[in-house]
């Protein structure tokens, strides 16, 4: 199976910077997008750091592993970068008044034979575009999805919450955080879509959809999704990294940690 990488970012219509950062490495099937949060430029660096380190750490193993790495070495790795890279930024936030507080949300995915190795910390999204459906395959590190879950909000209360961008997660605010792992079998045709929540606050799942289904060209959606969103009042900044997936699928993949397959 092939796969096609596009990634973009936007400052948005309201902020002055852009506090979101992408990164990829094809060569290895590595996407990462990070949402920086904290004062001055402080989510820019937090942001920036992250996606820096977990590329060139985490690129630099899975070239030297190859495909003799099994799924659970992978799921070790990730876990170990993202603990190397939590470490930097909570120390950087603790030795440089400028940047206390800092931290930023996660999602990393690692495409392989057996299928994509998704991690995610925070309210940044990965959603899958398969058949003409668009589903979301994170699930939020949020307060508003706390809410969710515990039935105090419904949907429609929920797209008009004041809280959504609490987070009950992140990367660099504590000297240790959770990666949320997952396995999901990836199919020929399929289209993931890797996103802060500049994108998803402004665009509901079935504008997402659409725009997707309208524009084949991963950088033509890409700037379709960067327009809608800016179009609906672009309050953050945006930021995405798409993947398409083409070929024949080698492998059915199975469900494990810890939830198994979405």
């Amino acid at each position: 199976m092939t796969l096609e990488f596009f990634s973009a970012t936007d400052v948005g219509r309201a902020r002055d910077n852009n506090e979101d950062s992408v990164a990829m490495d094809e060569a290895v099937g590595l996407g990462v997008l990070a949402d920086g949060m904290g004062g001055y430029n402080a989510g820019e660096v937090a942001s920036q750091m992250l996606t820096s380190f977990i590329r060139a750490e985490l690129g630099r193993w899975l070239k030297e592993s190859g495909a003799s790495a099994t799924a659970a070495d992978v799921r070790r790795a990730m876990d170990i970068c993202v603990d190397n890279a939590n470490r930097a930024i909570f120390n950087a936030a603790n030795t440089n008044p400028r940047y206390a507080g800092m931290g930023t949300t996660l999602v990393v995915g690692v495409f392989r034979e057996e299928g994509l190795l998704m991690g995610h910390v925070g309210d940044s999204r990965a959603y899958r575009l398969r058949g003409g459906h668009l589903m979301q395959i994170t699930r939020d590190h949020s307060l508003l999805q706390e809410q969710l879950d515990a039935g105090l909000l419904t949907a429609e209360e929920a797209a008009q919450s004041s809280n959504k961008n609490l987070v009950t997660r992140a990367v660099g605010v504590e000297d240790a955080v959770m990666l949320e792992l997952h396995l999901h079998e990836v199919q020929p045709g399929d289209v993931y879509l890797f996103c802060s929540d500049g994108l998803s606050d402004m665009l509901d799942d079935a504008s997402i959809c659409q725009l997707l289904l309208n524009h084949p060209s991963l950088s033509e959606a890409a700037q379709a999704l960067i327009d809608g969103a800016n179009d609906m009042g672009g309050r953050d900044n945006i930021a995405m990294v798409l993947v398409r997936a083409e070929g024949r699928a080698k492998s059915e993949a199975k469900a494990w940690w810890p939830f198994g397959r979405r």
